[in-house]
């Protein structure tokens, strides 16, 4: 009896083994073998693509830039990870006796096939740099790549005299549709009006920052309670200084989270022109890229550690592993995101929904809870447009946007339905959006890699840079009256430690330059 049994016991024992041996098998295959679909050995390091302006010596980021394509021994490009260990890369100054830090970061996997490379300088490399990038021991494209110097850091002082030149190696669009549609209100700048009514107008609706920059020096006063955010905007105007000789020219930045010219275009006196973070369809101020987004990209492999660039290689699963579920995170700062919750608590199989930190509604605290990612991002306003939304375009989930009249300053690129999915603003077609996603899933994917396409193209350091030049230079064309440093403006140097020590050859360089046009 005891035999038959354990003979019994060890075939059935047998057959759950065979059984989840299948299972096992069918898992690596759905979920492993998709995101390694091309194995590293495959991979082809002589037909690899790689390009980018971090291989360009005059393109003058915090941090340089440049991505790798992994393609196979067919020719064909991978569409998916080969292993985030493919690739090592090497930078090196190209003066063996010239010591350079060079931080250069583990090459980001996207998970497409793509790596985005990245690296900032903390010293000027004065005869170049060498850059070189490796499967295993074999050299990738046409590695080593070499910058002839100089090669300027961060935090050189050393500005482009020819704004075309500088444009023109950063690749800057010709034209920027929300400046312009933002300037249709403006076609001149009265400076001396300007600096009349501003102050009456708007000194006690937060936080202004008078700035004037006369020989690419910055000069600034404060107005208003709230001004401490204007580290935010000194840094990057600071940093954009650095790189571009800007024109002279006199203006206001809010650096509150509200816009404030609600005057319309034809109203007697007119809407006054003032820089704003975030633009509603109510408001008339000129759109800057946010705070957010600035120093992000100013501190990028720095001070923060959630950057623009970083977040391309940390989007999570691939999409056929993420869980069929929406997501939200966030401040309690508007009632729709407490609806949200609610919504969540009562349909748990769609939607995971939940508040973050307490501030404007702590008396319902208790009422919510925490989770981690899934497919579908929504997107909610806070106290004006989401300053996330940068980050969930570049993950690889499908975003599913709330209707607003905010605005950040490349909203005016994105199509809803191309890029992203529109949701009424008091979200009653939110379910019925899941239910779609969920129905129609190469379609939402489709829509989700469009969305991360734009973002990645819209929100570049390098476009950031010449979003900022270009609104300048519009405003500068308007202006009538001479941009004036007053008396009670405080001078905003630039760095001048041990960090910022460079040489500058630009103007050496321009002149050699002009000569060669001569000859």
């Amino acid at each position: 009896m005891f035999w038959e049994w354990a003979e019994g016991t060890t075939s059935t024992f047998s057959k759950v083994l065979d059984r989840w041996l299948v299972i096992l098998f069918a898992f690596i295959c759905a979920t492993v073998l998709p995101v390694y679909g091309s194995s590293a050995a495959s991979i082809n390091p002589g037909k690899c693509l790689i390009w980018g302006s971090g291989l360009q010596p005059d393109t003058v980021l915090p941090v340089r830039f440049f991505y790798i394509q992994a393609v196979d021994s067919d020719g064909q490009n991978l569409t998916a990870s080969p292993g985030k260990d493919t690739f090592k890369v090497k930078i090196s100054s190209l003066d063996q006796k010239e010591y350079i830090r060079i931080h250069v970061s583990q090459p980001l996997d996207r998970g497409d096939g793509s790596f985005l490379v990245r690296y900032r300088l903390y010293g000027t490399a004065s005869k170049g740099l060498k850059v070189e990038v490796f499967h295993g021991d074999a050299s990738v494209a046409k590695s080593p790549y070499t910058m002839h110097g100089p090669v300027y850091h961060e935090y050189c002082d050393c500005p482009e005299p020819d704004a075309s030149a500088w444009q023109k190696e950063l690749q800057c669009p010709k034209k920027e549709p929300q400046i312009l549609s933002d300037f249709k209100s403006f076609p001149t700048v009265d400076l001396q009006l300007l600096r009349e009514e501003v102050p009456k107008r708007f000194s006690n609706r937060g936080g202004l920052i008078h700035y004037t920059i006369i020989n690419n020096q910055m000069y600034r006063r404060t107005q208003g309670k709230y001004t401490d955010f204007k580290m935010f905007s000194d840094e990057i105007l600071l940093s954009l200084t650095r790189k571009v000789t800007v024109p002279n020219v006199e203006f206001y930045i809010n650096v509150g989270d509200w816009p404030l010219e609600t005057k319309s275009a034809d109203s007697s006196p007119g809407p006054l022109p003032i820089f704003s973070w975030c633009g509603s369809t109510d408001t008339r101020d000129i759109v800057l890229p946010t705070y957010e987004v600035t120093h992000s990209t100013l501190e990028t492999m720095r001070g923060v550690t959630n950057d623009l660039l970083s977040v391309q290689g940390h989007t999570g699963p691939q999409w056929i592993n993420k869980t069929s579920k929406a997501f939200f995170r966030g401040r309690d700062s508007r009632e729709e995101r407490l609806q949200l919750v609610a919504l969540s608590k009562k349909h748990p199989e769609l939607l995971d929904a939940g508040i973050t930190g307490w501030f404007f509604f702590r008396d319902r605290e208790k009422q919510v809870g925490k989770a981690p990612l899934y497919k579908y991002q929504v997107n909610i306003d806070g106290t004006v447009a989401a300053y996330r939304f940068p980050y969930l375009m570049l993950g690889n989930s499908l975003v599913l946007k709330q209707d607003s009249h905010y605005y950040e300053h490349f909203y005016i690129h994105l199509k809803p339905g191309t890029h992203y999915i529109p949701v009424k603003r008091d979200l009653s077609n939110l379910l019925g959006k899941i239910h779609w996603a969920k129905e129609n899933d190469a379609e939402a994917q489709k829509i989700s890699r469009a969305g991360q396409d734009a973002a990645r193209e819209l929100l570049k350091p390098s476009r950031l840079y010449c979003y900022y030049y270009n609104a300048l230079l519009m405003y500068s064309q308007r202006q009538n009256g001479q941009p004036q440093r007053h008396k009670d403006m405080e001078h905003v140097p630039q760095p001048n430690d041990h960090t910022a020590m460079c040489t500058c050859k630009r103007q050496a360089q321009q002149e050699k330059r002009r000569l060669n046009d001569e000859l």
